[in-house]
């Protein structure tokens, strides 16, 4: 009879304990507090067409956004699961204004600050295509024992203790780094549990996917709209056309691009000058794991994780993928701009 070798979300945390000597647990626990907020979100996923929690909730959010039902539910679960690890001082998220933060003792002790988008591409669940949650998680800056402060949650993306994401799919997956490589879990159904499915996840230098609106082309900077043609050509030793392919939704279409090789763009445009993506809770994380798995991760310019933050709300342009793709368009948006 065949054995199967199964290690869960929690057995993997206390096996790499050992890779954080200044933690004593509590960013294993917090890590963990994750995976259970991710489940109680992902059930309500899976059903959300039968319990009215499909469409928009008439709110509006911190970027002008209309507040899906989902949306809400997943950053009232992620809240309140954070909050009572008693592992976090403070919170940044895409449907609150202000950072959160708490004033209970347990909670002012802690050391860590989660920033996070509860549910990224929210709109696709009302037509049945796959979303995420995205985090990161950073070390508090401010004095312990006190409550958060702003600085703690515009710390620069090299400060990352950890990132990862959700994806709510065919599969449910869970992937993070600690900055000791890539790792993916599959939540079995029938146990409950994530499990190890994906160990040490590396991308491919070389992709051949790209993935962007293209509808908004005649908005696109004029090195992006090179690399898109670029991508298009037909090249003579058989390595182009790539393919073009794109869901709407970041955790979607940059978990295709890690395991296929690709390359994601969101780039600015007349009424998105400074882009549209947020920096510190979905670029920021993004950008860690590509990293971690081989990959980049750029403004176009500079270095996602380099960038400094002026607010926890602070949007860039984004790139992201399979390294020589992202270095060929950050090469033409340089030409395009000295021309």
């Amino acid at each position: 009879m065949k054995t199967y070798n199964i290690t869960t979300l929690n057995e993997f945390i206390i096996r790499r304990q050992a890779d954080f000597p200044y933690a004593k647990g509590e960013l294993s626990r917090l890590i963990s507090h994750i995976g259970i907020a991710a489940k109680i979100v992902n059930k309500k996923v899976k059903k959300a067409g039968l319990v009215d929690l499909l469409g928009e909730a008439g709110n509006v959010n911190v970027q002008g956004e209309d507040q899906q039902k989902m949306d809400i539910f997943a950053d009232e679960v992620f809240v309140s699961a954070l909050q009572a690890s008693g592992e976090v001082c403070g919170i940044a998220t895409e449907e609150n204004q202000e950072i959160i933060t708490f004033d209970d003792n347990l909670s002012k002790d802690a050391k860590y600050i989660f920033l996070m988008d509860p549910l990224d591409g929210s709109s696709n669940i009302d037509v049945n295509v796959s979303i995420g949650t995205i985090f990161s998680i950073f070390r508090r800056v401010s004095k312990v024992g006190h409550k958060a402060k702003n600085e703690d949650f515009v710390q620069v993306g090299t400060q990352m203790v950890a990132a990862g994401y959700v994806l709510y799919g065919s599969s449910t997956m869970l992937v993070y780094t600690t900055g000791k490589g890539v790792n993916g879990f599959t939540l079995d159904p029938t146990i409950g549990e994530f499990c190890l499915s994906h160990s040490d996840m590396r991308t491919t230098e070389y992709g051949s996917i790209y993935s962007i609106n293209e509808g908004n082309y005649a908005k696109f900077p004029e090195g992006v709209k090179k690399y898109i043609k670029y991508c298009q050509e037909i090249d003579p030793e058989g390595d182009r056309p790539y393919k073009s392919r794109y869901i709407g939704s970041l955790v979607a279409d940059f978990h295709r691009n890690l395991l296929k090789g690709g390359i994601f763009l969101y780039p600015p445009s007349p009424s998105a000058l400074e882009g549209k993506l947020r920096l510190t809770y979905e670029c920021n994380p993004i950008a860690f794991i590509a990293e971690q798995a081989g990959g980049k991760a750029s403004d176009g310019k500079n270095r996602i994780l380099d960038i400094k933050p002026d607010s926890p709300h602070q949007r860039v342009p984004f790139y992201v993928g399979s390294r020589s793709m992202v270095d060929k368009l950050e090469d033409m948006i340089s030409e395009s701009e000295e021309n």
